[in-house]
């Protein structure tokens, strides 16, 4: 039996591997649970999953889980913090790392699995946007593997395996467009955090729908897969496909295009991510090949989108520039979201810490993690500079 750990079990991506899990028992175990700060959610997983080991965010959070969790019959070992989070996702018992934090938070503990040669299904988009070159490196020199489950990368992860990669021409990751596809590029700086955070797919956290609304998660995800299928950044192209049903498709040197089609349903890529490279039945809709439907694409619109050319940008740059483009979208996001700047600030934001931050070329997790720190601070500057006066290089 395959023993799980979890990083982001409360999240969306979280709880719909624990849904994978709860539909193979004979299969799956969860090992351990990592979670921030909802310690409602995971006490109760804690009491149906009954893992070895449960890790929080921070003290207080494990003192709250410890109080919750004191008239269970199952007592797991309860930590906190960064530590901890590594220690549970590279113990001898693990087979199988989940890494669905979002942020860099997870970035040490999946940097330590891959180290150690433990398969990976990869959710978190920071992990390679911010240290792709380091992360694959290790990924190379431990002989393990990066099972993608994003939906557009796990779907490019299933149309490569029609071919060999001398013979693909080009990836297409297709994206929905987000809410404001058809909004005139004029009306954007009046548009509101609700009406952003309104995405007309999918349900997910607000940092990710408002980089949905941006596109800048379609930047996130053109970077990640330059290092997870080795393209350039040539070959990755984007194309808006509002009905989200063809979620990647791969173009062959003959001519064929291979897409990869499913119902919008995150415990497919999950549950592909678990059993590779065998297909086992997955618990979710089929699609209905006797309704009428229509599909439509279009090309991505890289004036009203600006963010997604900054993350060309950034991937041709190479180093620590994206590292930065995620701090500063980050930062600027949560100052949209707290009412800071309108919606154009965000990628005015973004251009503008890249430009004030250096280059440079990582060597290790914690160069990265002061990179990031260190973009954070200039794109928090970027946003208060009205009040603050000019900027300096970082």
């Amino acid at each position: 039996m395959k023993q799980i750990t979890v990083l982001g079990s409360t999240g969306s991506i979280g709880r719909s591997t624990l849904d994978v899990v709860r539909q193979w028992p004979d299969r799956y175990r969860i090992f351990a649970l990592v979670a921030g700060h909802n310690i409602d959610q995971l006490a109760a997983q804690v009491e149906e999953f009954k893992p070895q080991v449960v890790v929080t965010a921070d003290e207080t959070g494990r003192d709250a889980l410890a109080a919750r969790l004191s008239g269970s019959a199952h007592k797991p070992e309860l930590l906190f913090g960064p530590e901890a989070r590594v220690q549970a996702s590279i113990a001898p018992e693990v087979g199988f790392l989940m890494s669905a934090i979002v942020g860099v938070a997870g970035l040490e503990a999946t940097y330590e699995a891959i180290k150690r040669g433990l398969p990976i299904g990869l959710a978190n988009k920071e992990v390679l946007v911010a240290s792709g070159e380091l992360v694959m490196a290790a990924v190379k020199a431990a002989g393990t593997e990066l099972l993608p489950v994003d939906s557009e990368h796990n779907g490019a992860h299933q149309c490569l395996r029609a071919g060999r990669r001398n013979e693909v021409t080009k990836l297409i990751l297709t994206a929905s467009g987000g809410p404001f596809r058809k909004t005139p590029a004029s009306e954007l700086a009046t548009v509101t955090p609700e009406q952003a955070l309104n995405h007309p797919t999918w349900k997910m956290g607000q940092r990710i729908t408002i980089d949905s609304s941006t596109l800048m998660n379609k930047g996130f995800e053109v970077i990640e897969a330059c290092w997870l299928f080795d393209f350039p950044a040539e070959e990755v192209e984007v194309v808006v496909h509002p009905q989200s049903s063809i979620h990647a498709m791969v173009e062959y040197n003959d001519g064929s295009v291979i897409a990869q089609i499913c119902a919008t349903d995150m415990r497919m890529p999950i549950q592909y991510a678990l059993t590779y490279p065998e297909r086992a039945t997955a618990p979710v809709p089929r699609m209905d090949w006797q309704q009428a439907r229509q599909w439509e694409f279009y090309p991505p619109d890289f004036e009203k989108f600006p963010l997604l050319g900054l993350a060309y940008q950034s991937v041709r740059q190479g180093g620590s520039a994206g590292c930065t483009l995620n701090a500063a979208d980050e930062i600027a996001v949560e100052a949209f979201l707290q009412g800071q700047i309108p919606f154009p600030g965000i990628w005015e934001t973004v251009a503008e810490t890249l430009s004030l931050v250096a280059v440079s070329n990582p060597r290790s997790v914690a160069e990265v993690l002061e990179i990031d720190r260190r973009s954070r601070e200039v794109a928090r500057a970027v946003v208060a500079k009205r009040a603050t006066g000019t900027l300096r290089r970082a």
